[in-house]
């Protein structure tokens, strides 16, 4: 089986990482209009830091992620960038009016 490697100016790669992170308190938030709006805006913050989301399900209360991130990125950044900006959108009343769910 042939790894299709990517690569930055001195070095090829492929790191892949099974991520698992669960929103605070565990609340089972995670569904119907929510998790679709999330599944778009998980993966267009990860193409803003080079990322790409390989695989992934939302369930209800936690969100298991398969996401291939360049070397030039710590993996707890990447994640804290996603889960930061997923939920500021969530809760941005902008969104909540346009949205209902």
């Amino acid at each position: 089986m042939t790894t299709a490697y990517k690569s930055l100016s001195h070095s090829k790669w492929d790191c892949k990482y099974h991520v698992v992170f669960i929103p605070k308190g565990r609340k089972k938030e995670l569904y119907g209009k929510i998790r679709e709006y999330l599944k778009s805006t998980f993966h267009e913050l990860a193409r803003q830091k080079d990322c790409e989301i390989i695989g992934g399900h939302i369930v209800q209360d936690h969100v298991h992620m398969l996401i291939s991130i360049p070397p030039k990125y710590a993996v707890a950044e990447v994640i804290g960038y996603l889960k930061g900006k997923s939920a500021i959108a969530v809760a941005s009343p902008i969104w909540r009016k346009e949205k209902e769910f």
